[in-house]
């Protein structure tokens, strides 16, 4: 299975790169149960369909019940082809709100080997090579925050996120908690969260035993580094999402919600996996969760993919 992190090291680039929800009522807080959130939906999982039809693609979006929207890396460049006030405009007209944009936080050092489509099991759907001798240079957090920032106020967003960053030695990830640190201040100022998306690989320990996930949230502010917890990659690490938010209540605004089947390696839709999604729902007050987007790695059924885990979701929630 290709990952989003690995498909974006084929490329030798990262991603490019609100109101808050009411309050629970009491009765909700009693009962440990979440509020009705909007369904919102990381638009890597339809990473093909955007890049060929942007406009097209996000009508069917709104029509499969879509309410808010988290943008992600393109071959079109900026928001996949448009200027960030323009793509605001587009989404907005489509009765969804854009409440947060990824961009990666600096560039890996570029693989040359060919990676294979992101994909799920021996016999999925296969994908065609993409181009990317023609795509526009990829903005990033380390060169670029402050760029980004304007851009994501321009948009109307609530959160900037990075998508992922090296992580690999403490070195690192030192570099990436500097940049980490930067970009939240600056954010601040702006008026705009940032946060942190997670792959399995966060939770993997470097030396001197710590893990990537441990020393980002020791080392920064908790007031200007916040996490986008994705669900199945903290399951595939063998981690339970709530004892996550109860070591660090209020960090968690924004949520992947991702499904991964038993064998820890397929990315399938919401609902048809193994992630324990009413459990985390359960603390999504000590989380301190405001969004929720859908996402599966560039899924492979397309439209029929996010209607599924849109249907399948709404039954959770």
């Amino acid at each position: 299975m290709t990952t989003r992190r690995d498909f974006l090291r084929t490329a030798g680039t990262l991603t490019l790169g609100g109101a808050v929800l009411p309050a629970f009522a009491s009765v909700q807080d009693m009962l440990g149960k979440a509020p009705a959130y909007p369904i919102g939906i990381q638009l890597f999982t339809l990473f093909g369909p955007m890049n060929e039809d942007p406009k097209g693609t996000l009508e069917k979006v709104a029509a499969a019940g879509y309410k808010e929207i988290e943008s992600a890396f393109n071959l079109r460049g900026g928001y996949y082809g448009y200027s960030a006030r323009e793509f605001r405009t587009l989404v907005s007209d489509l009765g969804m709100t854009w409440r947060a944009h990824h961009a990666g936080g600096a560039p890996f050092r570029p693989r040359p080997q060919q990676v294979p489509p992101a994909g799920t099991a021996a016999g999925a759907p296969q994908r065609p090579a993409m181009d990317f001798s023609k795509m526009p240079p990829m903005l990033n957090l380390r060169d670029n925050y402050q760029q980004l920032i304007d851009e994501a106020g321009e948009g109307g967003l609530a959160y900037l996120v990075c998508s992922s960053t090296p992580v690999g030695t403490v070195d690192e990830i030192n570099k990436s908690i500097e940049v980490f640190q930067k970009t939240g201040e600056a954010a601040k100022k702006a008026g705009i969260g940032f946060a942190y998306h997670n792959h399995a690989t966060e939770f993997d320990a470097v030396e001197g035993g710590k893990t990537p996930y441990e020393l980002i949230l020791s080392q920064t502010d908790k007031d200007l580094v916040k996490m986008e917890l994705d669900l199945a990659w903290a399951t595939k690490a063998g981690k339970d999402p709530v004892a996550l938010f109860n070591e660090q209540p209020g960090r968690f605004p924004l949520w992947h919600i991702k499904d991964i089947k038993s064998d820890l390696k397929t990315i399938t839709e919401v609902g048809n996996g193994v992630v324990d999604f009413k459990k985390a729902f359960t603390a999504a007050r000590k989380a301190g969760l405001k969004y929720i987007f859908v996402e599966q790695d560039m899924a492979p059924g397309g439209i029929d993919s996010i209607t599924t885990s849109y249907t399948n979701l709404k039954k959770i929630l």
